[in-house]
């Protein structure tokens, strides 16, 4: 036996934490240390961007020491049929699918199946020969060097590894970007398209996620939907995380809507052509996945708890700890010269807080959270201990910084802290 399995099968075996017992039960905002009246005014600023047309909809919730002090779903589903907001609604997570995917890339690491800085060519061999553009901002698969350095299972998570945003024209042009293709032949046509920069020497957020998903069938020998379902849904009780909504599923949904300019009107917007009510043929690990605030506060719980919930263990404390510091060397920071990116690092999977003051919206100190293209966002904040998920369906997720605002005001109802 390693002495990998060795410490995780003494770990395993180890009663559960207090935290980890856990069970998000609802409780009065005072006896978690936070001012009801403040998250009232949460509610009321909510309402005021549902009442301005910024958003159709939203569901809410904050978790403090582990118990649900607010849980709030305002407006509506969908306009045109008149469904009101229910607080167990279905919201498309984009980018948030990519926590999800780095924890069970990270279970697969407690288990020894491969090394954080093992190159990705030694599971998928498609991308040993992957060449560079010679000119990232105008890339040329005629004009390529070649590549200095390996792309490594810690580069796809840190979104180091020099891979582009699927919607990269050379991307398009080699059918990355198709939703109708399987897995499988969606990394085999990355493979083909040359690396942006030397892995390890620039943050471009882009496909490593899914190329994670591919890697966890790999190591694990399952279906990426199956082996999320059996090792990390079930376990925790995220029971409506899925990659597409069937039957009773399909009526709870949410529509997507964009804020036409013009008129300042929200119409249904198509954000793409995925029914999301079928079976997709791209089961994508970066984008993929439908879920609940409830189901997503479950996760993120369990991650703030050290890796387990209600007594169920998914991840050792150390595997949490490292997921949720920064991983992105000194030499590629910030990740942008303006805004909240500025203040960012990356985790092994998520945003991590580096520099609090360089953001527009109250964090805290090691707090690691992200968001997704359609108006959902998530955060974790060890200092207050502390979560906060907001869901609405609206693309771009501008909305007026309702997310934005609903953060200020959570901080500010937290009372039992100077």
């Amino acid at each position: 036996m390693s002495l990998r399995f060795a410490v995780i099968a003494v770990l395993c075996l180890a009663p559960a934490s207090p935290a980890a017992a856990q069970a998000l039960a609802p409780a009065e905002p005072e006896s978690a240390g936070m001012s009801s009246s403040r998250l009232a005014e949460a509610t009321e600023a909510l309402q005021a961007h549902v009442n301005a047309s910024d958003i159709a909809g939203v569901v809410a919730a904050v978790a403090r020491h582990g118990r649900i002090v607010y849980f709030e779903a305002l407006g509506q589903r969908d306009r045109e049929t008149g469904d009101a907001m229910a607080r167990d609604d279905l919201f498309r997570l984009y980018s948030m699918t990519r926590p999800i995917t780095s924890a069970a890339v990270m279970m697969l690491w407690e288990e020894g199946r491969f090394r954080l800085d093992d190159p990705i060519a030694q599971y998928l061999p498609q991308f040993a020969g992957q060449r560079v553009f010679e000119d990232p901002a105008a890339p040329d698969p005629a004009r390529t060097r070649p590549r200095a350095g390996d792309v490594t299972v810690r580069h796809l998570l840190t979104h180091t590894a020099g891979l582009g945003s699927r919607s990269t024209p050379v991307y398009r042009a080699e059918g990355v970007r198709l939703r109708s293709i399987t897995l499988p032949e969606m990394v085999d046509n990355a493979a083909r398209v040359p690396l942006f920069e030397d892995p390890g020497t620039r943050f471009r957020y882009g496909i490593s996620t899914t190329i994670l998903g591919r890697l966890v069938e790999v190591w694990s020998g399952q279906p990426f939907e199956e082996f999320l379902a059996e090792r990390l849904f079930a376990p925790l009780g995220m029971t409506d995380t899925v990659f597409w909504a069937e039957g009773g599923r399909a009526d709870r949904l949410t529509t997507v809507y964009r804020l036409d300019d013009g008129s300042g009107e929200l119409y249904p917007y198509a954000i793409e052509d995925v029914p999301f009510t079928e079976r997709p043929a791209l089961i994508e690990g970066g984008v993929g996945l439908l879920s609940t605030v409830m189901d997503y506060l479950r996760f993120s719980q369990m991650l703030l708890n050290g890796g387990a919930l209600n007594g169920v263990r998914v991840l050792e404390p150390e595997t949490v700890a490292l997921m949720t510091r920064n991983h992105v060397p000194d030499a590629a920071l910030p990740l942008s010269r303006s805004g909240y990116m500025a203040g960012s690092g990356w985790g092994l999977g998520f945003n991590v807080v580096l520099d609090a003051g360089r953001y527009p919206f109250p964090v805290g100190d090691g707090e690691y959270w992200w968001d997704g293209s359609s108006g959902t966002r998530f955060s974790i904040d060890p200092e207050h201990d502390l979560v906060t998920v907001i869901m609405a369906a609206v693309s771009p997720s501008r909305g007026g910084g309702f997310r934005e605002e609903f953060k200020h005001l959570v901080h500010r109802a937290i009372v039992d802290e100077p």
